[in-house]
């Protein structure tokens, strides 16, 4: 049996079937590229849209300087500069007074008289007892000196020349003892003229002539006051204790004086909060060179708004409560979260006064989600666009 030899014609070149596979793998690349890069791009973009998602935005707000709002007026008393109630220190009768209520009196003026007719009789006492000291002083010294004398002669004991020269010593001592008691009545009928003690005002006359007076213990004779300038004193709420300091100005209002203000200087505060009222007592000075003030008289303080040193204000919204105590979230440069520990003041009620902790460059996140954790990266949200923007 004979084979048939295969012609050369059919058979494919090799040059041809690697062409063929070449082509296949190209459509195959090409089928792959077509289907799996849609996928892998729409993944990406999804993978992106998640993590944008996932980025928390916030709206930050920057702090205010905090402004003490010492609009309202606070009621405040009107005093004397120095108020004073004049007694009598000589007893007797009053002969004559020189003053009554409303006159305008200087310093040592002469008010009243006081006769002393019992003072004076002890004053006559006490110089007659102090020449009778001196008397005796005299005699003592002389007897002092010749008992001495003789002692040189052997005419007198030791023991009698010491007694006299000690009785001298004696005399001496009851002679300054009644120049003493003579100089104190000397000084106390000196009291008979009652003077005024500083410049000022009258303000009520309680004497009259011939009223019996006692030394000490009777009641006062004059009550005067220095009336420029005034003090004025006002109780302020603790809140607003920080906002007052000495040399601050502040405006005065009377209520029988409508329309008119005068202004008042803060000279000095009690340093302290009363803590039944928890109000602190500032005083004030304002001048009265005219007499318009009266002391005693009721008066509204308005303080000048100041601003509390350091203090910053923030809305409520940003402050976070947590067991590690009062905190608000700020945005680094980063956009990265840090939580920070503040300490408040006083809350106005939208907004809170924060005294430490907070710096005017700071950026707060507003109103921030309870999640709000350290190190935690977000994206600020841009500020809205105002009327003036668009």
């Amino acid at each position: 049996m004979n084979s048939t030899p295969t012609s050369p014609a059919s058979t494919p070149p090799p040059i041809r079937l690697r062409r063929v596979a070449e082509i296949a793998a190209v459509l195959v690349v090409i089928g792959l590229i077509v289907g799996l890069v849609p996928r892998w791009l729409a993944h990406r973009k999804l993978l992106a849209g998640t993590r944008t998602d996932s980025v928390l935005t916030v709206s930050v707000i920057s702090p205010t300087p905090a402004q003490m709002d010492l609009g309202t007026p606070l009621p405040a008393d009107v005093q004397a500069f120095i108020q004073a109630s004049i007694h009598a220190r000589a007893s007797g009768y009053l002969e004559d007074w020189f003053v009554d209520i409303g006159d305008h009196v200087t310093n040592g003026q002469v008010l009243a008289e006081i006769d002393t007719p019992e003072l004076d009789a002890q004053l006559a006492q006490a110089k007659a007892q102090l020449d009778q000291a001196q008397a005796t002083r005299d005699l003592a010294k002389i007897t002092a000196d010749r008992w001495t004398e003789l002692l040189k002669t052997a005419s007198v004991s030791e023991q009698e020349t010491a007694e006299k020269k000690s009785d001298y010593v004696l005399q001496q001592a009851n002679v300054e003892a009644a120049r003493a008691n003579l100089k104190r009545l000397q000084d106390l009928k000196g009291f008979d003229r009652v003077t005024a003690l500083f410049d000022g005002v009258i303000t009520a006359r309680n004497t009259d002539i011939g009223q019996l007076i006692a030394a000490d213990s009777g009641p006062e004779l004059f009550r005067m006051a220095q009336t420029d300038p005034l003090r004025v004193y006002v109780s302020v709420p603790q809140q607003y204790v920080h906002a007052v300091t000495s040399g601050q100005k502040a405006e005065l209002a009377f209520l029988e004086l409508p329309g008119r203000t005068f202004t008042a200087t803060v000279t000095r505060t009690a340093g302290a909060v009363d803590p039944a009222t928890r109000m602190l007592q500032v005083e004030l000075q304002v001048p009265n060179p005219h007499g318009e003030l009266f002391a005693g008289s009721y008066a509204q303080v308005r303080f000048n708004e100041a601003a509390s040193p350091g203090a910053l204000t923030i809305s409520d919204n940003a402050i976070i409560f947590r067991a590690q105590g009062t905190q608000v979230a700020l945005v680094d440069n980063n956009n990265q979260v840090q939580l920070r520990s503040v300490k408040l003041g006083r809350d106005f009620g939208d907004t809170v006064e924060v005294v430490d902790g907070l710096k005017a460059n700071d950026r707060v996140i507003d109103n921030p989600p309870d999640s709000i954790a350290d190190g935690m990266a977000v994206r600020v949200e841009p500020p809205a666009a105002t009327g003036s923007d668009k």
